[in-house]
């Protein structure tokens, strides 16, 4: 039995999944690493895929199926795993070996004391093309470190912090218990990844150590802002979705700690989609904006008004073109130092 499995959805990717693969291969025979070739047709992503699995038979397989999109590579991910937890490796971004190495010994030390958890955390860098300095995301004094704990030991996340694709492994098992189908052919589906299957984590880890580097800096890449308000449908798509994730949610039994979380991590998506709309400034993107929170109104109408009146809330519907504006350029100094995008 594999500890980890890693997948690594790709796409025409041949130009940068060597530096993905080569990061996760460290792991050596504990770990499954599955290249996922989404229906690549411009280049030789497929042939790639290939020959690390001819040279690491035990470690590599490549699958190829037809475009699905990223969140149909995750998907398949999750029904061909063979490991105990799962994790997901965007094709252009890469881990620290050393530190992969340490995350995979404490997660095998734990299988073997028979004190398995639901989701081990650890730290992912923002790697910005060209930044003159690294941004990582740190968790240390939000919780306690190398024990295994729940949401009660949370302390507190600062607005800019979030637990992303990027530094979750995911218990295998608990993404089959949520039932965890991300939607195919739509963008921003990692936001779900993160979000779904938190109900269903009562016990997690985490380990102080630099594990992921994001890597943002490709012209065509999702998070690219241009980007973004070209498939800003998806992103609506997707934040629909976390809604309708939460307020579906039987919450009698939980920690009030994860749905604190999670309603948090859900007024950040709102907010994400609700700027860019914002900075596409058309009459258009106001209805969608408009609609968006119709929406959460119509499906909970405490959670809409306890969402609309927090800071953010109330920051991304400021009145008048002054208002807007105010926000857009309070979004634009942000980004400048968190590098997100």
């Amino acid at each position: 039995m594999k500890i980890l499995t890693v997948a690594i959805p790709c796409y025409n990717s041949s130009a940068y999944m060597r530096k993905a693969i080569e990061s996760l291969l460290p792991g050596g025979k504990d770990l499954e690493i599955l290249i996922i070739d989404d229906g690549s047709a411009k280049d030789n992503t497929m042939e790639i895929a290939l020959e690390y699995q001819e040279r690491y038979p035990d470690i590599v397989r490549a699958i190829h199926q037809e475009n699905k999109g990223h969140g149909g590579a995750v998907n398949t991910g999750i029904r061909e795993a063979s490991g105990l937890y799962y994790k997901v490796v965007d094709s252009d971004d890469w881990v620290e070996p050393k530190a992969l190495v340490k995350v995979m010994n404490r997660l095998k030390l734990l299988e073997e004391r028979g004190t398995p958890v639901d989701m081990m955390l650890a730290n992912f860098c923002y790697d910005k093309e060209g930044a003159w300095r690294k941004n990582y995301m740190q968790f240390r004094h939000a919780f306690p470190q190398n024990r295994i704990i729940s949401w009660d030991d949370m302390g507190h996340l600062r607005q800019t912090q979030y637990i992303l694709m990027h530094n979750i492994i995911y218990r295998h098992e608990v993404l089959v218990k949520c039932g965890l189908e991300l939607p195919e052919h739509t963008f921003y589906v990692d936001n779900i990844f993160a979000f779904q299957p938190l109900p269903y984590c009562e016990k997690f880890y985490y380990m102080d150590v630099n594990l992921y580097h994001y890597y943002i800096g490709r012209d065509d890449q999702s998070v690219n802002e241009q980007v973004m308000l070209r498939r800003i449908d998806q992103q609506i798509r997707v934040n629909k979705i976390m809604i309708d994730v939460f307020t579906s949610q039987n919450w009698s039994g939980l920690d009030k700690n994860v749905r604190k979380y999670m309603m948090i991590y859900l007024n950040k998506i709102m907010t994400v989609s609700s700027v860019i709309l914002l900075v596409g400034a058309t009459s258009e993107d106001y209805d969608k904006k408009c609609d968006l929170w119709e929406y959460l109104k119509e499906r909970d109408e405490k959670l809409y008004v306890r969402l609309r009146m927090s800071v953010l809330g109330v920051l991304i519907n400021l009145p008048t073109t002054v208002g807007r504006k105010t926000t857009v350029g309070a979004y634009k100094i942000i980004r400048k130092f968190i590098h997100f995008n």
